[in-house]
């Protein structure tokens, strides 16, 4: 029984640490000055489209995973997307989207751009054309819905390149709070998950008769 009940706080221990390998092999990085552009370029996505393509990242992702009229440039930049994802925490972070103030921000803008480069290219491929043509009319709908489209932050007029990762400006995490608290959370899960995994894995002293 006691088993049972310690599970999901052992899931949780070790969805915990999957994070913080992540998280800890970001932060030992940053984003150079000058950038990289060995790699493919990818036009900036506005603040505005930002919100929009969010809700359709994972219809675009599993059109693309799918496609069958692909390229390298295509291949590349599905793999920069989703690399860059992951380096962004997969989205989790409070305001990572909508906030310009967020550390995760110009992350985000990242995956999102190479997301509608996916998005736009996959327009010209033949098999997957009508599928991508409906995700694309239906965003325009939403952002003209939401009146999205004019609105821009800092990172907007900002290009990305395959061969240049953008990780979170970590050292901005202090400064603000929906990240500092959604961390601090997240640490306190981490440590007591691994409280119960130390908790539950000792050994029972066995009792004499």
């Amino acid at each position: 029984m006691k088993n049972d009940k310690a599970r999901p706080l052992l899931l949780t221990a070790f969805s915990a640490a999957a994070f913080f390998v992540v998280a800890g092999g970001a932060f030992a990085h940053s984003r150079s000055d000058a950038g990289s552009h060995a790699g493919l370029d990818i036009p900036e996505i506005s603040h505005g489209e930002m919100a929009v393509m969010s809700d359709y990242r994972g219809r675009i992702i599993d059109l693309a995973s799918r496609a069958v009229d692909t390229n390298e440039p295509f291949r590349r930049v599905l793999n920069y997307a989703e690399i860059q994802y992951s380096y962004c925490l997969w989205g989790r972070m409070p305001g990572s989207v909508t906030d310009e103030e967020s550390p995760f921000n110009e992350c985000a803008h990242a995956y999102l751009a190479a997301t509608k480069a996916v998005l736009l290219s996959m327009r010209e491929m033949p098999r997957e054309a009508a599928a991508a043509g409906e995700i694309i009319s239906a965003v325009d709908a939403d952002m003209l819905r939401r009146g999205l489209a004019l609105i821009n932050c800092r990172f907007s007029g900002e290009a990305f390149n395959t061969a240049d990762i953008v990780k979170p400006r970590w050292s901005g995490i202090p400064f603000h709070a929906a990240s500092m608290a959604s961390l601090t959370g997240l640490a306190s899960l981490f440590g007591l998950g691994v409280f119960a995994l130390r908790r539950f894995s000792r050994p029972k002293a066995q009792s004499s008769e």
